[in-house]
């Protein structure tokens, strides 16, 4: 569906990607992952024609309809929600905005009743309104809003307005830049749904891990300079890409090995005439190993840590009887919270709620219509705002003097030793602050905070914007720090990772939970909140189900069940067999394609050749979706059994 031959992108002298060449088929849903900066969001405009490519070419058959969610498109405020979601079919909306005209308003030509009537049933218009109203709900946006203007809503809700008009279009491609972000854990999961059914191709790009592993059956990863391919969701593309790594330093070092001891046997014996002939030849043999020159990751990722100046009481903080509106609308009703030194609390729950609310409340950001909120004894805050303008409020002034502010008495190398540590360096520190990235940003803010060494961090959404890298490490940072963390996040992963306490914001008012987001999850028994909540209860009825198939073997045979415990053992074999299948066809795929894709190929390439390898290139994809077929079997029927590999 799409293919992407020889493709290039430079700005200036800065090359992001090239030689990147792909099939992107229909029905896998490909995670486009890197570092902030690789080239990902540039790729998928180049994909999507609203940039040029530097180099190389893309087809998309012109009869596919493509749906994009852009992050910089601009909506009309003063646009229906509701209306603005069906604009996503166009050509539905079209035909009944016309019929409208015609039949309410006396305007255009009635003569096209009739054609209009079969184009809106043709295409399914008469349910245009209530598949978007589906959607909306979906994401979040109550039935309530619908009829309202656009600019009712907050700028995360307008974000899934656009995502909706993309979804209801019915595309054929799927390209989607951020789509979980202003997603609440239960519009992430509807979508993670959604695209489980979506039959087309899907690229999306996200530094949701958990999202990536429940929706993504491909990754794209975007790092040496060009893209490469990874069969699996993200935890197997993360295993997969450090064990390519290191195979590929483990046959340099193999080659330079060998070099160096062919290299050694020269200089030793290459003066004596009886084994200069030797010497020779091993010097011969040393100009035919090639060692690849490996290219450097653009991955990299920023170092926090956080170390109190002091520690602070037992009590660090309590929330008593707090209550907040905003007009009639009641956010925060009768909110109590005690904390204790240590915990590191999780605050989840949809949208709209009041999570945010109650951060800036205990930071004195906005005041409570009821209620008290108290910090312990020697408590030190550190606060990370969802919205960066909020703590980045002199946009002309520079990360150096940002970050000065906070150690006025501290020298140059200092505050440029914490700035390179998040990952700013030269004349990054000079930048103007309002010109800073997303995530730049995020560094900038969790910079000072390090430096101003709190013992309590308030933390509303600190993964917005980070790359996965940099997730990853904040996770570290927070994991090895001594003090206690209050933070809301809608990263599921995030959450799972870090929260030794969860307080869940529902609409009946808040759920505290003294445990893990895992153990929560268990107590819950359903999936309200995350999938692993279905792996959990199936977990807990797993006895049931054992003792019944045990139940059930002991009625077979010897033979039979000697027959289907051999079945079992052989299965692990069989998966490795026919993965190791499908690695041999995609690189030949991959050969084929290459081979196209070189300068003059189909110039001075016989027809009759050409032809070949388009046949053998078909017959590759079918036995691949064969294989696969057969390996998602293998899994299931594994999974079933409890089938466990034998220890080596």
């Amino acid at each position: 569906m799409i293919a992407t031959t020889n493709l290039a992108k430079a700005y200036g002298g800065r090359t992001l990607f090239e030689g990147v060449s792909l099939q992107l088929t229909p029905g896998n849903r490909y995670g486009l992952v890197g570092a902030n900066g690789s080239g990902k969001t540039t790729l998928l405009k180049v994909i999507s024609g609203d940039e040029p490519a530097s180099d190389g070419t893309v087809t998309i058959p012109s009869r596919a309809r493509v749906g994009v969610l852009r992050q910089d498109l601009f909506l009309d405020d003063g646009q229906i929600i509701l209306a603005l979601a069906m604009m996503g079919d166009a050509q539905s909306y079209a035909a009944l905005e016309e019929r409208t005209r015609i039949i309410d308003h006396g305007e255009g030509d009635p003569g096209r009743l009739a054609e209009l009537e079969d184009t809106v049933r043709q295409l399914d218009g008469y349910t245009l309104e209530a598949r978007a109203s589906a959607i909306l709900e979906g994401l979040g946006i109550p039935r309530a809003s619908h009829p309202m203007p656009l600019s009712t809503l907050s700028g995360g809700f307008k974000l899934r307005v656009l995502l909706a008009q993309v979804l209801l279009g019915g595309p054929d491609v799927l390209l989607l830049d951020e789509p979980t972000n202003h997603l609440d854990i239960l519009s992430i999961r509807w979508l993670e749904k959604f695209l489980a059914g979506y039959r087309g191709v899907a690229l999306v790009i996200s530094h949701d891990q958990r999202f990536l592993d429940n929706v993504a059956n491909r990754i794209l990863d975007v790092d040496y300079g060009t893209v490469t391919e990874y069969v699996g969701n993200y935890t197997a593309f993360a295993g997969e890409k450090v064990a390519v790594r290191e195979r590929k330093e483990a046959e340099i070092a193999r080659a330079e090995k060998i070099i160096a001891d062919k290299r050694a046997f020269v200089d030793r014996f290459g003066a004596k005439a009886t084994k200069a002939k030797q010497a020779q030849s091993r010097l011969k043999q040393i100009e035919k190993i090639e060692v690849e020159e490996l290219a450097s990751s653009s991955r990299r990722a920023p170092y926090f840590r956080f170390e109190p100046e002091r520690p602070s009481g037992k009590d660090v903080l309590d929330v008593v009887h707090v209550s907040k509106a905003y007009g009639d609308k009641k956010v925060l009703v009768d909110v109590s919270l005690a904390v204790r030194r240590g915990e590191k609390i999780g605050i989840l729950g949809p949208n709209g709620l009041g999570k945010s609310t109650l951060l800036k409340i205990v930071m004195s950001k906005v005041d409570a219509d009821d209620g008290t909120v108290k910090f312990g004894h020697e408590v030190r805050t550190g606060y990370f705002a969802q919205d960066h303008h909020e703590l980045l409020p002199k946009p002309d002034q520079t990360p150096l003097d940002y970050v000065w502010d906070a150690c006025p008495t501290e020298g140059t190398s200092f505050v440029r030793g914490h700035l390179g540590r998040m990952l700013f360096s030269g004349e990054d520190v000079e930048k103007k602050v309002g010109s800073l990235s997303g995530g730049e940003a995020a560094r900038l803010i969790f910079c000072k905070i390090v430096i101003q060494r709190p013992n309590l961090l308030i933390l509303d959404e600190p993964t917005n914007h980070l790359d996965l890298e940099s997730i990853a490490s904040l996770v570290e940072g927070l994991k090895a720090f001594d003090g206690t963390v209050i933070f809301v996040s809608h990263d599921r992963w995030f959450v799972s990772q870090l929260a030794t306490r969860i307080l869940e914001v529902t609409p009946a008012g808040p759920r505290d939970f003294p445990g893990t987001y895992a153990e929560y999850l268990e107590r819950c028994g359903d999936d309200h909140l995350d999938a692993d909540a279905v792996v959990l209860k199936a977990k807990a009825e797993a006895p049931r189900a054992g003792a019944k198939d045990e139940k059930q073997e002991s009625a077979l045979s010897w033979e039979e069940q000697k027959k289907r415990r051999n079945r079992l053992a052989a299965l692990p074999a069989r998966r490795d067999k026919t993965l190791a299948q499908i690695a041999a066809a995609e690189a030949r795929k991959k050969a084929i394609h290459d081979a196209w894709a070189a300068p003059g190929y189909f110039e001075t390439t016989a027809a009759d050749e050409v032809a070949r390898q388009h046949k053998e290139d078909e017959e590759l994809a079918a036995k691949i979706d064969a294989w696969m077929a057969e390996w998602e079997e293998i899994e299931t029927e594994l999974a079933g059994a409890g089938a466990r590999e034998p220890e080596a």
